[in-house]
């Protein structure tokens, strides 16, 4: 089996994680260098799912993380041509996604992971990418999960590793407990069963949206957060993630975003602003990769949200990079008070 060490260098003007793996041939040129040995590489699945405690590396973010469980989402991808409906009165319309032309969907499994939080100041996603509604005492605040993510299967890199604790989070022994007769050494606590259970309606991973625009892939996962009561009035609440992988050989900055919402009482709405979460991130083939998250509330339990990115190349061509459209949809018994 190959090694895999992870490679934590310091340089002028960021920090930046790399994952590499181990080649005599390959030299890597860095003045503060420190290479770690994290564990051995083992085979990707191509079929089937990882199971609970699977130690991996990101294909794309290079961090170290633990799977938690599984999601089954439904993908709708712009990119893939649609074919022509051979069973089309089979099809159930939940299949579709209804916003703009008619994208067929197919299912795809997505993982519940924690983030080692020794990697996190290095990688270009945000660590508390999963939020929720307060309901304690009628509070309205919004709370943070540190460290959580979800990863698609094709980016899990899988290895293995002699230390009873690889993973640097504070719910790792909460969640998980070391059994060497497994494979992987860890099994499900509890603690995890009850967690997943109480939380399933705003941890729930159930549609994935993809479109490519000048080899800018975006992808764009909403969830339904809850709803609050206001001056009798109800206010529902999306998050959103939005991660931006730069597939092209030219570097490309985001400058600007611009959404248009459409609720269904009948509002539209356009935000124009300058990057993204304050930033404008820069997508090279050295970190081609960018993921955030944000809110959005309406006044009704369902809408849309469409919209663009302007993208200046190194060349200084600026183009509009699609967002694909996405439905907010609200669901029964997740509301918060």
């Amino acid at each position: 089996m190959n090694k895999i060490r992870h490679l934590s260098f310091l340089t002028r003007f960021e920090n930046t994680l790399l994952t590499v793996y181990y080649n005599p041939v390959f030299i890597f040129k860095a003045r503060f260098a420190r290479l770690a040995e994290v564990g051995k590489l083992e085979t990707p699945k191509l079929e089937g799912k990882y199971d609970t405690g699977q130690l991996f590396l990101h294909r794309v973010f290079g961090y170290r993380g633990v799977t938690l469980f599984p999601w089954m989402a439904r993908v709708y991808d712009r990119d893939v041509p649609n074919k022509e409906a051979n069973r089309e009165n089979e099809e159930s319309s939940a299949n579709y996604n209804h916003v703009g032309k008619e994208v067929k969907s197919h299912t795809h499994t997505y993982y519940q992971v924690l983030i080692d939080s020794r990697d996190c100041p290095y990688v270009r996603t945000q660590t508390e990418a999963v939020t929720v509604l307060g309901n304690h005492d009628n509070s309205r605040s919004l709370y943070a999960i540190p460290g959580l993510d979800y990863v698609a299967h094709e980016d899990v890199i899988p290895y293995t590793s002699t230390e009873k604790q690889p993973i640097a989070h504070e719910l790792f022994d909460k969640f998980l407990m070391h059994d060497p007769e497994k494979d992987p050494p860890f099994s499900a606590r509890e603690t995890l069963r009850a967690w997943q259970e109480k939380n399933h309606p705003w941890l729930e991973l159930s549609d994935v949206h993809k479109e490519t625009t000048e080899n800018i892939r975006v992808t764009v996962i909403p969830f339904y957060m809850g709803q609050r009561v206001a001056q009798n009035a109800g206010v529902y609440w999306w998050r959103y993630c939005i991660r931006l992988e730069n597939l092209g050989e030219l570097t490309v900055q985001l400058r600007e975003r611009h959404w248009r919402i459409f609720s269904l009482s009948g509002s539209l709405e356009t935000v124009r602003g300058r990057g993204v979460v304050g930033q404008e991130p820069v997508l090279s083939k050295i970190q081609p990769a960018f993921q955030y998250s944000s809110h959005v509330s309406l006044q009704s339990p369902c809408g849309h949200m469409w919209g663009t990115f302007r993208m200046e190349r190194e060349d200084g061509l600026t183009f509009e990079c699609r967002i694909p459209p996405f439905s907010l949809e609200s669901k029964e018994g997740t509301s918060h008070s």
